[in-house]
């Protein structure tokens, strides 16, 4: 399997390549970010794209891969709707787009937000362009689109936030997340629960479009499994 990663560098993102490079059946892994990640394995190959709304450059390196693990996001605090939809909306549909005309047996996984509203009339600003990416999305002929709607997170194995404040938050958090996802297991995620889930969805897909925080911590479960099938057949 040959995947694409957007966000790498985030902390979904992190969580996301981890796995990736521990799966046995992961046999190449492209990053694509204004950034490098600094991992070093020989199936990984990282992008570096300055322009992130135009891959008109970088499109016959693009070509060729089976799923695209999309976690790139911002934090909608502060932003004005047009501001916020430039790098959400346009952003994601800028390289879905280029993508699903490359590679239309692709499986892409976007990583969308708890409370999403798919109606895009809500009254939360960012719910509404969230469930307009969404939909936007789902239109697409890709062999499979899958939105994972997570609430909170707990990173884990060196994964962390690239916003002072979310890390702050979660330096504060960090004594109580593990025992709170030990009680809550369908509420709380982890780094490693989503991209888990996102292998899992790309070896065999699913019955349902939109995953909701419960739904991931299922396939991460799955997944578990078919790790340990693969690394032990």
């Amino acid at each position: 399997m040959k995947v694409l990663i957007f966000g790498a560098t985030g902390m979904v993102g992190q969580g996301v390549l981890r796995e990736c490079l521990r799966a046995p059946d992961v046999d190449a892994i492209q990053t694509v970010g204004r950034t490098r990640t600094d991992q070093l394995d020989p199936r990984l190959h990282e992008l570096i794209q300055p322009d992130l709304m135009d891959y008109r450059a970088a499109e016959a390196s693009l070509k060729g891969f089976d799923a695209c693990f999309f976690c790139l996001g911002v934090s909608s605090a502060g932003m004005r709707e047009a501001d916020y939809a430039r790098l959400t909306y346009d952003l994601t549909l800028a390289a879905a787009q280029t993508l699903v005309r490359l590679n239309p047996r692709m499986t892409f996984i976007y990583v969308s937000g708890a409370g999403t509203d798919s109606t895009e009339r809500g009254r939360s600003m960012w719910a509404r362009v969230k469930g307009k990416t969404e939909n936007a999305l789902q239109r697409l002929p890709f062999k499979a689109v899958y939105l994972f709607r997570p609430g909170v997170i707990q990173p884990l194995h060196g994964a962390r936030s690239k916003t002072r404040s979310y890390r702050l938050v979660y330096a504060v958090a960090k004594p109580f997340l593990s025992t709170l996802r030990a009680l809550l297991p369908n509420q709380i995620l982890s780094t490693e629960d989503i991209g888990l889930a996102m292998l899992e969805l790309a070896r065999h897909g699913a019955g349902k479009t939109v995953l909701e925080a419960s739904d991931i911590r299922a396939l991460s479960r799955a997944a578990s499994g078919s790790q340990l099938d693969l690394h032990t057949s």
